[in-house]
């Protein structure tokens, strides 16, 4: 799968000031604003502006996790919370019983099998402890950094670290949110995912997201096995999203409602 550069330069610049993003600031406004923290201090290392590299060709990140997962035995799981988890393959298709539920203007993939199987507000939790239920994880968990709750969601759905105490240094500073406006998914949507590595400890997925203007960008996330759920891993320098980058399709992503394209 190539990256569409296109000719007019716009995918030269950071992604923050791209056209795409600022489209739709509404969605993911989380992981817009987060990734963007990196970007505009200058902390990280990673070169967002570079040539975007398809999900066949892109390695997980190289940071450590910023902290020890737990065993994730089954009297570790959160009172309340079961699932099957005997399902360890990597997934080559979205699952039967895929739904879509709203958050605020988004719309979240869920699933009953795979999770999220509680929800409070902005915390979605119980996820299966597969590959499967990773994927619902990274979607459920890092949407849910935009609100007012979002220092419980950092609290209790954050990975324990360095990583954690720079995003919440980070977050902390930006100004209050405002509402979002629009119909469901009027902003942008959830397309697809690619499992770039997995392990009963951890798991780093890219998501592919489609814009209004029905262009594609995609970026990885990781979550590690810890108090008996999945926890969202930032890096250490505090970000959500790495490697964002424009796409030209669907080619290499399992495809939400469908399989594998290409």
């Amino acid at each position: 799968m190539r990256a569409s550069q296109g000719s007019s330069g716009e995918w030269e610049k950071p992604f923050w000031q791209q056209r795409g993003w600022l489209i739709s600031a509404a969605f993911l406004i989380a992981m817009v604003l987060i990734g963007g923290y990196v970007a505009l201090t200058g902390s990280d290392t990673d070169d967002n502006s570079a040539s975007p590299k398809s999900p066949a060709k892109t390695s997980a990140p190289a940071n450590t996790p910023s902290s020890l997962p737990s065993s994730g035995t089954a009297e570790g799981r959160p009172a309340g919370c079961s699932t099957n988890d005997a399902d360890q393959a990597v997934p080559k298709q979205s699952p039967a019983d895929l739904k879509w539920k709203q958050s605020d203007t988004d719309l979240l993939p869920v699933s009953e099998s795979a999770g999220p199987r509680k929800y409070d507000g902005p915390l979605w939790s119980c996820y299966a402890h597969t590959p499967l239920g990773a994927v619902f994880a990274v979607h459920g968990i890092s949407t849910h950094f935009a609100g007012p709750r979002w220092r419980e969601v950092a609290d209790q759905q954050m990975a324990r670290g360095a990583g954690r105490d720079e995003f919440v240094k980070r977050r902390g500073a930006l100004p209050a949110d405002e509402a979002k406006k629009g119909a469901p998914g009027s902003s942008g949507t959830y397309a697809g995912f690619s499992i770039l590595s997995y392990s009963p400890t951890q798991a780093t997925v890219m998501l592919l997201m489609q814009l209004p203007e029905k262009g594609y960008v995609s970026g990885t996330a990781s979550v590690v096995w810890e108090d008996g759920d999945w926890k969202l891993r930032p890096t250490l320098t505090g970000s959500l999203l790495e490697g964002v980058a424009a796409v030209d399709g669907t080619n290499g992503f399992v495809i939400w409602g469908g399989g594998s394209a290409g």
